[in-house]
């Protein structure tokens, strides 16, 4: 990692990760102010469990790949916010929601004042097309983009970028539609905003499976390219990037489902239902955009149907 972020022009260092024993691979890209924001992702994988070899292509060789793309894209470039480049240890089990959590380790000891970084975007399993071969591009070139909500003015900005490059689609959606399971976690619950960059899960999450030929390079090359644009639209900003602690828009993540349910319809039957679910969810939004608090979570259900479906 450290040979790949020197190759890319910049010149990295390694922070220790005592609680799993080993260590964050971390770049600063300084820009014309003294604000920052941090783009990561994990690393480390399952490796070997008894006789089976977890490759980890997907999960998460092909984002650490898009990480570094990135930085070559900004390592001379100077405008507006800083750039964090940090490469994780120990986002899987069993180090994952402790404190050897590498993304953990750098709001410990950030390599940057801690109360100057303004955005953290991390990547995970982001190397898939979505579903079975033969399904339409909408759906297959589909990268969710998660905790726009959480900060004023991202998921507008992500909206406005959203077919911005050939070969990816992003989708906008409430991060709490999943659990924090990955990078993001401590930036969230520390108050830092912050966007997830997932497919979500394949069939060969977390399988010997998970090697190069699962992996769609070209949709890797159009969100990194997708991403360099955004990672420089959000150095340049000039809006305060504020957190919105309970911030949600149930119905711009809805529009999105029913984006991609829509692409479904003509080869997945069922798709049909659960778009009329998905429509009778959007009709009960306030007018900012929120269910009532006890149909929030049907949200999340529909995904996850939806993401077992398409595994």
């Amino acid at each position: 990692m450290s040979n790949a972020l020197r190759a890319a022009g910049l010149d990295p260092f390694e922070q220790p990760v005592p609680g799993c024993g080993g260590a964050n691979v971390i770049a600063t890209i300084p820009g014309t102010t003294d604000r920052w924001i941090v783009v990561g992702a994990h690393y480390d994988h399952l490796g070997k469990i008894g006789n089976d070899v977890f490759w980890g292509a997907d999960d998460n060789a092909a984002s650490v790949a898009i990480l570094v793309a990135v930085a070559r894209e900004h390592a001379k470039k100077r405008d507006g916010r800083g750039v964090v480049i940090a490469a994780f240890d120990g986002e899987e089990a069993p180090y994952f929601m402790t404190d050897g959590m590498g993304s953990r380790a750098l709001l410990r000891e950030p390599p940057v004042p801690r109360d100057a970084i303004d955005f953290m975007i991390a990547m995970d399993v982001v190397g898939h097309r979505i579903g079975p071969p033969g399904l339409p591009d909408e759906v297959g070139t589909s990268v969710f983009a998660l905790g726009g909500e959480r900060s004023r003015g991202t998921s507008d900005l992500i909206d406005s970028m959203k077919r911005s490059e050939v070969g990816v689609v992003l989708r906008t959606a409430n991060a709490d539609i999943i659990p924090p399971l990955s990078d993001h976690e401590p930036f969230w619950r520390a108050g830092i905003p912050f966007l997830l960059l997932t497919c979500g899960r394949s069939r060969v999450y977390h399988t010997p499976e998970d090697v190069p030929d699962a992996l769609d390079f070209g949709k890797m090359e159009a969100t990194a390219r997708w991403l360099s644009r955004f990672v420089q639209a959000t150095r340049t900003r000039t809006d305060e990037v504020a957190f919105v602690p309970d911030g949600r828009d149930d119905a711009r993540t809805l529009r999105q489902v029913m984006e991609v349910l829509t692409a479904l319809q003509p080869v997945a039957p069922e798709a049909g239902a659960a778009m009329s679910f998905a429509t009778s969810l959007l009709d009960q939004c306030d007018r900012e955009g929120k269910l009532p608090s006890d149909r929030q979570p049907q949200v999340a259900n529909l995904i996850a149907m939806i993401e077992q479906r398409l595994a």
